[in-house]
């Protein structure tokens, strides 16, 4: 087999395991599978991470193999193991049926590819900064968050069954459109969003600029032919002063050379130069400042919004607020894993800076008593794993993990707007002992006469958030008990009642 050959096969089974480990994600077939994997392997995802918060979160160690591995081979992951890398490949090959001299053209190297290190250059600045904005460009938080709150569904909506019934995702179509628009830009230019937009890919192409291990063209064996550049995946010009920071390694230049003039490996007598990161100081410079300027305005923004932030309820197990933002990279695999639905992805909920974020939304579903699967598959600890005993204060913990707390809305509620008998929300609550009780009251009705009827009461002190007295209420259109934020275990500010 040629190396063109062995990177197809590697291509294929790392998209193959993707799709598996995305299909995994799921209460039913977790069973302690790696489903993090592609996200822990993320150097981008590594590095940005801890520029936020000074800690490297567990697998996360495993992006130390791709820098170390890039640095020694230069940019391999791009071809042979990203995701959206391959498909993006796939699609352009499906797309693009154009004439030999138009790929000659198509795959030219373009100034226009600058535009990945200036978006690398704001992502580390915010990161700086402390704001992680990394999964919003990130390649394998993008195809991960896009398979999870879009393909899967469609998938399961004509038949596929990969979940017990149909989800539902807030702002599931906004990211369905995004996913597409980027695959169908490949019909304009090949792997358009890795050559012009991929952060992951300007840092691996930094990390590769002095890689032991590199594609070279011998310049006395060269006939200038060209035949290299028809089917290059970087664009990075094998045919001349070849751009190493481009180049995908996808190894089709040498497969297509007819004279044998290129190879991979250690540079021979005769071998050719190669043209170091094209890019801008200026422009970097003022991208860096550009991102600067960007946190304030971003946090500004988020304090001044609308949107009430009771509607903003983390999966349990979450971090304080700041710190979550530190560390959560939208990738969905928490919304992935949630058995009921309930984990959504936020819009402006928490601000332009929380966007893709999860946030709990009980009329689609609610928080599981005994399910604690969303921080076993957060990759960096923006969800902390936690046990069933420590989630819901069993021994030898003194409380359970709060996310929440319920109130009434007694103008809605039937027994007291309605003298019309309803216990759903004290029958469905799980705590024990229940934080939702039942008192009997006399009623007097409009007749005159009287009868007993059953009317509910919250102790807050026992109400842990789930949001199942809100999903089950039979009061559709805006239910009569409604749980917010506040009272939050991870918040020691976000409280009712605040003690010195």
């Amino acid at each position: 087999m040629t190396l063109r050959d062995i990177r197809r096969v590697y291509s294929v089974f790392f998209f193959v395991l993707f799709l598996v480990l995305v299909g995994i994600t799921d209460f039913r077939n977790i069973k302690g599978y790696e489903v993090a994997l592609f996200l822990e392997l993320d150097p981008l995802v590594a590095v940005t991470s801890f520029l936020t918060s000074w800690t490297l979160y567990k697998g996360l160690i495993l992006a130390v193999l791709i820098i170390v591995g890039t640095i020694l081979l230069g940019r391999f992951f791009c071809s042979w193991i990203c995701p959206l890398g391959t498909l993006n490949q796939w699609v352009s090959h499906l797309f693009n049926r154009r004439r030999p001299a138009d790929d000659y053209r198509v795959n030219a190297y373009r100034s226009v590819y600058r535009l990945k290190y200036y978006i690398l250059t704001a992502l580390l600045v915010l990161a700086l900064l402390g704001s992680l904005q990394t999964g919003l460009f990130d390649p394998i938080a993008l195809i991960s968050r896009s398979f999870v709150l879009s393909v899967y569904p469609a998938v399961n909506l004509l038949g596929g069954g990969l979940y017990l019934r149909q989800p539902l995702f807030h702002g599931g179509v906004l990211i369905a459109l995004v996913f597409l628009a980027i695959l169908f830009a490949n019909r304009f230019l090949t792997r358009f969003w890795c050559r012009l937009l991929c952060p992951l890919g300007a840092l691996l192409g930094l990390l590769s600029g002095r890689a032991v291990l590199r594609i070279w063209r011998d310049v006395e064996k060269c006939t200038d032919c060209q035949k290299c550049l028809r089917y290059c995946h970087g664009g990075c010009d094998p045919h001349a002063a070849l751009r190493f920071s481009e180049c995908h390694l996808c190894m089709n230049c040498i497969e297509h050379c007819p004279e044998e003039a290129i190879h991979y490996g250690l540079p021979r007598a005769g071998s050719s130069v190669h043209v170091p990161v094209d890019v801008s100081r200026r422009r970097l410079i003022e991208t860096a400042v550009a991102g600067a300027v960007l946190f304030p305005m971003m946090r500004s923004a988020a304090a001044a919004r609308t949107v009430p932030r009771d509607q903003v309820i983390r999966p349990p197990g979450s971090i304080p607020e700041e710190g979550f933002l530190r560390r959560c990279i939208k990738c969905g695999e928490c919304m992935r894993v949630c058995p009921t639905n309930a984990i959504q992805p936020a819009l402006l909920e928490a601000g332009f800076e929380g966007l893709w974020t999860p946030i709990l939304i009980n009329r689609i579903g609610y928080c599981e008593y005994n399910c604690v699967l969303c921080g076993q598959v957060c990759p960096t600890g923006a969800i902390l794993p936690l046990s069933v005993e420590e989630k819901i204060g069993a021994p030898p913990f003194e409380k359970p993990v709060k996310i929440g707390t319920a109130f009434y809305d007694r103008g809605r509620c039937l027994p007291w707007a309605m003298n019309i008998e309803c216990i759903v929300c004290e029958e469905v609550c799980p705590t024990s002992p229940k934080a939702i009780w039942l008192r009997t009251h006399q009623v007097r009705l409009r007749n005159g006469r009287t009868r007993p009827l059953r009317f509910p009461y919250l102790d807050t002190s026992l109400c842990i958030g789930c949001g199942i007295c809100e999903n089950k209420c039979p009061v559709r259109d805006r239910p009569a008990i409604r749980v917010t934020s506040i009272g939050e275990t991870r918040s020691s500010t976000n409280q009712m009642i605040l003690k010195a």
